[in-house]
């Protein structure tokens, strides 16, 4: 993944060392300041014979684009999963993949309609030894520029409407018949017979057919593939100017969308009971210690996550006692509770949250505040597998406009759904933070709107 950097800055948005990529800046906002989809992905489709090198011309883009969280989405992943007759059809060479009946283009143009919302989907993995989708899929998450590659990129109607760009590569046959043959005995385990045979059996009538005539449906023909370094400038060019256009300033709209607004009753506080408001003296008080500072801190945060607790889903259940007698009581009445840390105050809630849920799962999303435009951005994210099931409890210790919570949120919203049933906890925020978050659950140890004008 990379940043997006002016067009006139000479350092560098990455820092490489012998072992590690290390990106120093992230994706901006994807969305308005109430936290709806405001913006989508730009996808660009690149169309080509096989071999003719789309992939080395999306990797020079990329490369070349210096932006956030691009993604490379290649045709090979949406082949139809094959029939035990057309399996061995495939193991003797006699099955065409270079036709459109080949591929799964409902998938494809489901799965690239998400990407353009800036959701999360899952891509297949398909084998071509075993010609086979894997049993693991791979996550992939929402992008600012979508690289989409293909033999038959330009062949659905469906999925052409969802293309800003339209690249067609253009390579010699015989370049494409030495790479092909190069690609599938090293890579896919073929002999050279049989690559040979499907070539001429194939290949070269499907792009006859099938492939060469939508060159004409493509914006910019790149001939001689990845070597045409001009065409891919002026590729980058445009995707620059139509990024720019589709700038966001969130931060700024937030701190002032939902002033003189009642506060959501999706709003909690931590009772102010003597116990808290004495908690609350002693941390604030400028004379308190580092030692006592902590201390305190972590009882807050503690029953923080208790009362986190009480909003999550619960049904009657009744066990027995060692005494015989049946009791009833309560149970959590979900799949599971997973917490994710907006990095890096909220990290320090993590201790709190283990020791209430036993073996509670933990994600990390790494949000910063990009020095130039004061807006927030995403560089780094870790969720488990399948936390769209889970219900969720995102943890954040200070809170001003609320804008990398909402980004928080953003990341959390995957599949289809646009409303989470999360517990957002934070240690001391304004009101701001928590109007600008009204569709899901908002839990303050206290409401500080006062403290924002001090910090």
């Amino acid at each position: 993944r990379k940043r997006t950097t002016s067009q006139c800055k000479s350092e560098p948005p990455l820092l490489r060392t012998s072992k590690r990529t290390i990106y120093t800046a992230g994706r901006p906002p994807w969305y308005n300041e109430h936290g709806t989809q405001s913006k989508e992905a730009f996808v660009i489709g690149l169309c080509g014979g096989s071999a003719s090198g789309k992939t080395t011309v999306a990797r020079k883009i990329i490369e070349a684009l210096d932006v956030p969280w691009v993604v490379l989405l290649s045709m090979d992943s949406f082949y139809k999963v094959l029939t035990p007759e057309q399996q061995v059809t495939a193991a003797s060479n006699d099955y065409n993949f270079d036709h459109p009946d080949a591929f799964d283009f409902g998938l494809l143009a489901h799965t690239l309609r998400k990407l353009k919302l800036g959701k999360s989907v899952k891509i297949p993995v398909y084998d071509f030894t075993t010609h086979g989708r894997q049993k693991d899929w791979k996550t992939v998450y929402g992008a600012s520029v979508i690289i989409f590659e293909g033999i038959m990129a330009f062949a659905d109607k469906e999925l052409l409407q969802l293309l800003d760009m339209k690249i067609f590569v253009e390579t010699d046959s015989d370049i494409r018949l030495v790479r092909r043959l190069q690609r599938d005995i090293t890579e896919r385990g073929r002999d050279i017979d049989g690559v040979i045979k499907q070539y001429n059996k194939f290949v070269k009538p499907a792009f006859e057919q099938y492939i060469e005539p939508t060159m004409r449906l493509a914006d910019i023909v790149v001939p001689r593939g990845g070597g045409n370094m001009v065409a891919i400038d002026l590729i980058v060019q445009h995707v620059h100017s139509q990024l720019e256009e589709r700038e966001l300033s969130v931060r700024a709209a937030l701190a002032s969308a939902h002033q003189a607004q009642p506060l959501p009753q999706t709003l909690s506080v931590l009772e102010s009971t003597p116990q808290v408001r004495g908690m609350h003296t002693i941390i604030r008080n400028k004379e308190t210690s580092r030692d006592e500072f902590i201390f305190y801190s972590k009882r807050l945060m503690r029953l923080l996550i208790e009362r986190a607790l009480s909003f999550l889903p619960s049904e009657s259940h009744i066990v027995q006692t060692p005494q015989g007698e049946d009791y009833e009581g309560r149970t959590f009445h979900g799949k599971r509770i997973t917490g994710v840390s907006i990095l890096r105050a909220g990290e320090t809630m993590e201790p709190a949250l283990r020791a209430v849920c036993k073996d509670v799962r933990i994600g990390k999303i790494l949000i910063q505040t990009n020095q130039d435009t004061g807006e927030p951005e995403l560089h780094y994210l870790r969720l488990p597998k399948d936390i769209g099931e889970d219900h969720v409890i995102l943890m954040d210790c200070t809170v001003s406009t609320g804008a990398a919570a909402m980004m928080a949120v953003r990341v959390l919203l995957v599949g289809d759904s646009d409303e989470l049933h999360h517990v957002i906890l934070m240690d001391c925020t304004v009101s701001t933070g928590a109007a600008a978050m009204m569709a899901v659950r908002v839990l303050l140890v206290g409401d500080s709107d006062g403290l924002h004008h001090v910090y």
